[in-house]
């Protein structure tokens, strides 16, 4: 017999480390090869874990919902024959060094006394990663600072982003945003005390009635309500709004839909007609396609578009085309729907949902005509696009103006107004609906 150490596996580049959410195999249990031995959650997707190997599971080396970093042994399996040499080299990817804090631009080389000491992180509650020490080390942020800062990680977790975020914030001289919020006490008034909660926001205490029920959030919703509200403190919303008149395009997918259908075996929706406009109109209007970095712009070369997928827990979760500006509409298509179905049966990459400059979200799925999205922090920007509705038109032709049944769509684009000004977001949700209004009806796909 020999015994084989399970690896957390590398999955993705900026992925660090995973939570362990459920153990499928127990000790004692048979495993078969490319069997699920437990399931993890990066920050942004659950992931499967499968054996390489058969056998049995002889020990769990993690807990549900403890934290591994990639590359730690998570579990120890028995299989037959003698022990293997080589058996190392069936986690290639798990064997690839963890990023350093050196090569991270923008970090500070302090001087080597002013610098915090590892022992300095052993009188700490709050779980850090190695890399978010050292990074703190090179900066010189004390425990009770770090330990203030907010977390948009799994559980409230600090990651490598926040806390670049923040050094970025407190040497450009901004405030940077509390884990926790004293309240004042009033004068005379007995104060009520702190409510606990998972969520590491402040939070209000709740009245309820004997028939209400009360759900608590589970840990992808807890990760889309830090991340929402975080978008909101940091980004000035404002939404631009364009109609546009898609009766042609609507058309044309009308008439090639089914032989479409045929020759690729795929269904081609609205979706990727979408995505190969707002692609067209970045290329034409590239300082959309940027983040910000404290008094910093960046701007992004590839055009990586997210899509933003309801899945059926009610959940959202934005994979990302990646290089969409290089792919023609049967590549779009595939792309989507791949992306789609993979996202609906949680077997979407942690990368997958990484590394977006520009998130698209159809509202008109569900019915509406149009609506005001959050920007997906750290993007600048986000278009919904609304239900297509027949409605009557004004038409100007040779012959004068008439009025004509016509299918229209709201378009709605949410942006930075940190970066974006409203000529630039205007101009730019208006380019978007000229694409698309000006469809070849005979376009040949």
């Amino acid at each position: 017999m020999a015994q084989y150490e399970l690896l957390l596996p590398k999955m993705g580049e900026s992925v660090a480390e995973a939570t362990v959410i459920k153990w499928v195999k127990q000790p004692g249990d048979a495993i078969g090869l490319d069997d699920t031995i437990l399931e993890i959650a990066t920050d942004k997707v659950d992931s499967e874990v499968p054996s390489p190997v058969a056998g049995k599971l002889v020990k769990q080396l993690f807990q549900e919902n403890d934290v591994a970093q990639v590359g730690d042994v998570i579990a120890i399996i028995e299989t037959e024959g003698s022990a293997d040499p080589k058996i190392e080299d069936s986690h290639p990817d798990a064997s690839i060094p963890e990023e350093k804090a050196e090569s991270i631009p923008g970090i500070a080389q302090l001087p080597e006394e002013n610098k915090a000491t590892p022992s300095d992180f052993s009188s700490s509650v709050r779980f850090y990663s190695p890399l978010v020490k050292s990074i703190a080390s090179q900066e010189n942020i004390s425990i009770s600072e770090l330990n203030d800062i907010k977390g948009t990680g799994a559980d409230g977790r600090l990651n490598k982003d926040d806390l670049l975020s923040y050094i970025a914030h407190k040497n450009s001289g901004q405030q940077a945003v509390k884990t926790e919020v004293a309240a004042a006490p009033i004068e005379n008034k007995p104060v009520a005390a702190p409510v606990v909660s998972s969520i590491p926001n402040k939070t209000s205490t709740t009245s309820v009635s004997g028939g209400d029920e009360i759900i608590e959030m589970d840990r992808m919703r807890k990760l889309i309500a830090d991340h929402m509200v975080m978008s909101k403190t940091t980004s000035p919303h404002v939404t631009s709004f364009v109609e546009a008149d898609v009766t042609n395009m609507v058309l044309w997918r009308n008439k090639v839909k089914n032989s479409f259908e045929k020759r690729e075996n795929e269904k081609i929706t609205f979706t990727p007609i979408f995505v190969e406009a707002v692609a067209k109109a970045i290329k034409d209007f590239p300082m959309i396609n940027v983040s910000v970095s404290g008094t910093q712009i960046i701007k992004k070369r590839d055009i990586n578009i997210g899509m933003a997928a309801a899945l059926p827990s009610g959940n959202l979760i934005v994979p990302v085309i990646r290089n969409a500006d290089q792919l023609n509409l049967v590549g779009l298509t595939k792309a989507v729907n791949d992306l789609a179905l993979r996202a609906r049966n949680s077997k979407l990459k942690p990368d997958e949902t990484q590394g977006g400059t520009f998130t698209l979200t159809n509202v008109g799925s569900f019915g509406n005509v149009m609506g005001t999205p959050i920007i997906n922090q750290p993007q600048v920007a986000i278009l919904a696009v609304g239900a297509i509705k027949k409605k009557p038109a004004v038409l100007e032709t040779e012959h004068g103006d008439v009025i004509a049944i016509r299918h229209m769509m709201f378009l709605s684009l949410s942006y930075d107004h940190r970066v974006v000004d409203g000529s630039l977001g205007g101009m730019f949700v208006r380019r978007v609906a000229d694409y698309l209004e000006n469809w070849d009806f005979n376009r040949e796909i």
